[in-house]
């Protein structure tokens, strides 16, 4: 272990594993950025940590062994509210990870200078496409955005400090300029041109020198191979390997049948199927006779209700889970016989306790091919730690719309859970046919005469899990893409009508979460 301990960026101490300086090969009063790139060349087997001189008393060395539990851990952790990078990122940040929370492991690519570690593996293996020049919030930044869709894990971590360690300063800001910069060196061309016009709209601000400045930056690669460095994390998750399959169901009789047979065949059976089949037919029963009349190599626990929506099947099933693992599946789902193998044995690889899987129908094709942090999550093809659904839930808030899935992804994550895309495991979604005695189900807004956009539980979801900025972008972001499908052409009676569809959405998010407290 090597510590980089830095004033203002610049080395004012190199420390061992037990805090001994360390005198060989490095130079007091040099930037920390060029010391990392000599370590990059020399020191490839070493964990980097760097610490300001003001929190070096407080550096959580017994914990560091935990944090970076494998090679490709890229942690660091702010002390302040803000971010190195102004609030003004959110203007074209799609993802959920600019809301962090703070007070738990929490995935993002926001990195801080104040105290942070990496593996010398990863600078080895990227210092081709590294600019050791930067300033160095700005190259952890731009490492962590680059390499985060690669496969580097990125996270604020508050248990690189001890606990109660109160800042000391405030988070130097980039510019304005350097803002534009990154934008431009990390998203496409035409997101300076976007960042530009939200300055203008929402904060009337007039930004042409930063956006043309921008121009003569190029795009920089993110086609990293990270695959060199091997990961097994020293983390054990798995006590042992029992686990419980979920599946809501309706009307999909034969195909749900199909699902009991590949789960009969896996290489690990699970523990127990927990089918909650629903129909809301008054008087009707249950059609899934194959349960009993079948000799099937799991116990089946069979709910059937009369109350519909997935949020509300799933949640009945979440509460008869037993096993220390639980198995999101679907009832249109086909997989081969190792899946449940394979799943265990990227999460012992991985050290997570959540994983998702690549979830195409027969005719795509799959586009994202690294297993890396993802901020979607998937409610018909993942796996859980069970004692982590006894703090979360599906929220009914969303029955019969959008956004559930994600929302209970969210959940996860703001426990401190990683989620993780495993992008060698493949589930096949049919996407059947919906059962036919399905009842449309009337929203509270559909006699609205002004028509909620986007829709509401959308709404609450963005109102939930994106900063104020990113809410903002959204917004503009939807309301140039509809104007091209809009009726209206006039621009100017467009964006009246737009506003109050936003105002109404944010009217029905509202009285959604009202619901929820009531």
């Amino acid at each position: 272990m090597i510590i980089l301990v830095h004033q203002h960026h610049t080395i004012t101490q190199v420390l061992d594993a037990q805090q001994q300086p360390i005198t060989a090969g490095f130079v007091i009063g040099e930037t920390i950025t060029k010391t990392l790139q000599k370590i990059a060349q020399s020191r490839t087997d070493a964990l980097i940590i760097w610490c300001e001189q003001q929190y070096l008393e407080f550096l959580n060395v017994d914990d560091l062994s935990k944090i970076f539990h494998h090679q490709r851990v890229l942690a660091s952790y702010n002390l302040t509210q803000t971010h190195y990078l102004p609030k003004h990122i959110g203007y074209v940040e799609r993802s959920y990870f600019l809301k962090v929370n703070k007070s738990v492991t929490f995935p993002t690519w926001l990195m801080s200078s104040q105290v942070g570690g990496v593996h010398a593996s990863v600078l080895t293996h990227l210092k081709e496409d590294l600019n050791f020049l930067e300033p160095f919030d700005y190259f952890l930044n731009s490492l962590a955005k680059r390499a985060m869709v690669e496969g580097l894990f990125c996270y604020s971590e508050p248990s690189l400090l001890l606990p109660n360690t109160s800042a000391k300063t405030e988070t130097k800001h980039a510019s304005t300029c350097t803002l534009f910069k990154f934008v431009k060196q990390h998203y496409k061309w035409v997101w300076v041109f976007f960042l530009s016009a939200c300055y203008l709209i929402y904060d009337r601000k007039f930004t042409f020198f930063p956006l043309l400045k921008s121009l003569f930056y190029k795009q920089l690669s993110t086609h990293f191979n990270l695959d060199q460095i091997s990961i097994q994390s020293t983390k054990q998750v798995i006590k042992n390997k029992d686990i419980d399959v979920i599946i809501p169901t309706i009307g999909r009789k034969h195909y749900l049948y199909d699902v009991l047979k590949d789960l009969s065949v896996q290489t690990i059976l699970p523990k127990n199927v927990i089918i909650v089949e629903q129909n809301p037919l008054e008087d009707s029963v249950s059609e899934l006779d194959y349960l009993k009349t079948h000799d099937w190599p799991f116990n089946i626990k069979h709910t059937f209700t009369h109350q519909s929506g997935v949020c509300n099947a799933r949640n009945l099933a979440l509460s008869q889970v037993e096993s220390e693992w639980t198995f999101l599946g679907d009832d249109d789902n086909r997989f081969e016989a190792h899946l449940i193998e394979t799943l265990f044995n990227h999460i012992k690889q991985y050290g997570v306790q959540v994983g998702t899987t690549v979830y195409l129908q027969p005719n795509e094709t799959q586009t994202y091919l690294k297993t890396a942090q993802t901020s979607i999550f998937g409610a018909g093809n993942s796996i859980i730690k069970s004692s982590l659904i006894k703090q979360v839930k599906f929220n009914m808030n969303f029955e019969f719309n959008y956004g559930e899935d994600n929302d209970f992804g969210m959940q996860l994550r703001h426990l401190g859970e990683d989620v993780v895309y495993f992008a060698d495991i493949k589930i096949t979604h049919l996407k059947a046919p919906i059962g036919g005695y399905r009842t449309k189900v009337k929203q509270l807004w559909a006699d609205d005469v002004v028509q909620p956009k986007p829709s509401p539980t959308i709404m609450l979801l963005n109102e939930t899990y994106f900063t104020k900025h990113q809410l903002l972008g959204y917004k503009l972001l939807l309301g140039l893409r509809s104007f091209k499908h809009s009726p209206t052409k006039n621009p100017f009676a467009y964006i009246k009508q737009y506003k109050k569809q936003w105002k109404r959405s944010q009217f029905w998010s509202t009285t959604l979460q009202s619901k929820t407290h009531a």
